[in-house]
């Protein structure tokens, strides 16, 4: 069972997806994501298992939460530095997103 120091350990964060692409080396289909999480983490990319629910040219703006203290994990030729997170439901990978986007900056830490 986890505890509340686990959950502690995750730096999770607000970001905005600035570039999303197709991604054919990697096992699964996913998009190449890249994002802006502000000025204290900076931008980061990602790979996300997404392409059920999404195309890359909606993503383009699009504010998600990722956990950004992960190490990196190579997919393919490709190093993906944060966890994008989302719901995992019979169709595929739905992107968990903050309730009130505008008001959620890029960095703002999920608490």
């Amino acid at each position: 069972m986890a505890i509340y120091d686990d959950f502690a350990k995750l730096d999770i964060r607000v970001g905005t997806i600035i570039k999303a692409e197709a991604f054919p080396k990697a096992r699964k289909p996913a998009y190449k994501l890249t994002i802006d999480f502000g000025d204290e983490v900076g931008i980061k990319r990602s790979s996300a298992q997404i392409t059920n629910y999404y195309n890359p040219d909606e993503l383009v703006g699009k504010k998600i939460l990722g956990v950004v203290n992960f190490p990196p994990r190579q997919i393919a030729d490709f190093f993906s530095e944060v966890l994008v997170l989302g719901t995992d439901s019979e169709g595929g990978i739905i992107l968990a997103v903050p309730d009130i986007p505008d008001e959620a900056k890029n960095g703002d830490k999920l608490c």
